[in-house]
C-alpha cells in the first residue's frame, strides 16, 4: 500500500511540474483538439455513411467533404495562430460590421438557403455555408475589445458600464440571427456576451438583469412557435405516443442509441439507429454514435478531453495580462462551453433539439473553420508568451540538429 501510495504521489508531482512549465497549455491545447479531430473524422465516416450512399451513391462523400474543410480550417487556423498583434487589432476594428455583412447574406434573394426552417444558410453549389458561425468570431473580437475600452475608461476615473459598451452591437447580431429563426445559434450568442460580461467584473444585479431580459425574449420567441414549443415538450418523454413520430423522433432514438452502446460499445461502424432511424446522425447527434459504437467509456473519454482543452484554455486567459486577449479567451471558452453543454445536452434529452454541432467531431465546414480559427486565435496568445517562445525555438533547434 505504501508503494502504491508513493508511486502515485510522483505521478501526481510529474503531472503538476507539466502544469508548471510554459509549454503546457498549448501542447495540452494541441493534443485535445488533435485528438478530438481525429476521432472526428472516425465517427462522421461511420455516422454518415448511410446518408451519404443514399445521398450521393457513395459512402465516403461527405467524410471527403469533412476532411476538405478540415484541411482549410487547419490552415486559416495556423494562419491565425501566427498572425502578428497588430493584424489582430486591424481585424477588431471592422469584426462587428464583418458579422452583420455575413449575417445579412442568407437573407439574400438566390443566395440563402432554408434548412429545417431556419435561413441561415448559403448556397454555393454543392456546399452550403452557415455565415453564423464566423460571426461568432467576430463578435467575440469585437465584444473583447469594448470591454478593454471599457476598462480603460474606468482607470481614467470615467464613469462605463460593459453591459451598456456591449448592448448595440449584440443587439444587431441577435437580431440578424432571429430574423433567419435560428433560435439555437442565438442561444449561443446571448451566452458568449454574458459569460464575457460576467469576466468583466459586472455587477450581479446587472447580470441578472440581462440574463432576465435574454430569457423573457427565448421563452417568448418558444411560445409563438409550434414547432419549438413541441421539441420542449418532447424532452419531458421523448417516448410518448404524441410525440414519438413527430419532435420526439430523434430524441427517443438518441437515447436509443447510447443506452444499447453499454460499456464497451457495439463497435466502430456497427452502429444501428444511423440506418435511417437517427436523422442527423452525423452532425448533431454523433455524440449518440460515438456511445452506441463506443460506449460509455468513448463518451467519458470525449467528455474529458473537452474537459482538458477549456481547462487548458481557461489557464491561457488567467495567464494573460493584455485586456482584449483576455476578454476574446473568455469569448471562446464561453463558445465552445456552450455548444458542447447544449449539444450533449440534446443527444441526452436534457434539452430540445436546436441544431447545435459538436466542436471539432461533427461534420460541417463552416463550423470546423470558424473552430479552428477560434483555437488559432488561443494558439496566437499562448505563443506571445516569452517563455514559451524560447522552449519553442529550442525545440526546433534540436530538430534540425537530428536531422
Amino acid at each position: 500500500m505504501q508503494a502504491r501510495f508513493q508511486k502515485t504521489k510522483k505521478a501526481s508531482a510529474k503531472y503538476v511540474h507539466f502544469l508548471s512549465k510554459p509549454e503546457s497549455n498549448y501542447f495540452l491545447i494541441l493534443t485535445c483538439v488533435g485528438f478530438l479531430s481525429g476521432l472526428g473524422l472516425v465517427m462522421v465516416l461511420s455516422a454518415s455513411a448511410v446518408h451519404s450512399f443514399e445521398q450521393n451513391g457513395s459512402t465516403f462523400s461527405i467524410f471527403i467533404k469533412q476532411v476538405l474543410f478540415m484541411t482549410l480550417g487547419i490552415g486559416i487556423g495556423y494562419i491565425a495562430m501566427r498572425l502578428p498583434i497588430e493584424r489582430w487589432s486591424s481585424i477588431t476594428k471592422i469584426a462587428l460590421p464583418i458579422a452583420a455583412v455575413t449575417l445579412i447574406l442568407p437573407m439574400a434573394p438566390g443566395l440563402g438557403v432554408t434548412v429545417n426552417g431556419n435561413r441561415n444558410w448559403i448556397g454555393l453549389g454543392p456546399i452550403t455555408i452557415q455565415p453564423s458561425e464566423l460571426a461568432k468570431f467576430f463578435l467575440i473580437l469585437w465584444a473583447a475589445m469594448q470591454l478593454r475600452r471599457h476598462h480603460e475608461r474606468l482607470e481614467r476615473d470615467i464613469q462605463s458600464n460593459p453591459a451598456i459598451s456591449l448592448a448595440g452591437g449584440s443587439a444587431i447580431v441577435l437580431g440578424l440571427i432571429m430574423l433567419g429563426k435560428d433560435l439555437g445559434t442565438a442561444a449561443i450568442v446571448a451566452g458568449i456576451i454574458v459569460g464575457m460580461l460576467f469576466v468583466s467584473g459586472i455587477k450581479t444585479t446587472h447580470i441578472t438583469f440581462t440574463v432576465a431580459i435574454l430569457g423573457a425574449l427565448g421563452a417568448g420567441f418558444t411560445l409563438t412557435h409550434t414547432n419549438r414549443m413541441r421539441r420542449f415538450t418532447a424532452i419531458l418523454d421523448p417516448f410518448a405516443p404524441s410525440v414519438y413520430k413527430f419532435a420526439g423522433w430523434q430524441p427517443a432514438h438518441s437515447l436509443m442509441g447510447l443506452a444499447s452502446g453499454g460499456l464497451f460499445g457495439v463497435g466502430i461502424g456497427a452502429s444501428r439507429q444511423k440506418w435511417a432511424n437517427l436523422s442527423e446522425a452525423h452532425t448533431d447527434f454523433i455524440f449518440s454514435v460515438i456511445g452506441e459504437e463506443m460506449g460509455l467509456l468513448g463518451t467519458l473519454l470525449v467528455l474529458f478531453t473537452y474537459a482538458v482543452l477549456i481547462f487548458a484554455i481557461f489557464r491561457v486567459a488567467m495567464n494573460t495580462k493584455e485586456l482584449f486577449a483576455k476578454f476574446a479567451v473568455i469569448g471562446i471558452i464561453s463558445w465552445l462551453t456552450l455548444q458542447i453543454v447544449i449539444n450533449i445536452g440534446t443527444n441526452v434529452s436534457l434539452i430540445p433539439v436546436i441544431g447545435v454541432t459538436l466542436p471539432f467531431i461533427s461534420y460541417g465546414g463552416s463550423s470546423l473553420v470558424a473552430n479552428y480559427v477560434a483555437i488559432g486565435f488561443v494558439l496566437n496568445v499562448v505563443r506571445r508568451d516569452p517563455e514559451l517562445q524560447k522552449v519553442l525555438k529550442a525545440n526546433k533547434l534540436a530538430r534540425r540538429e537530428k536531422a
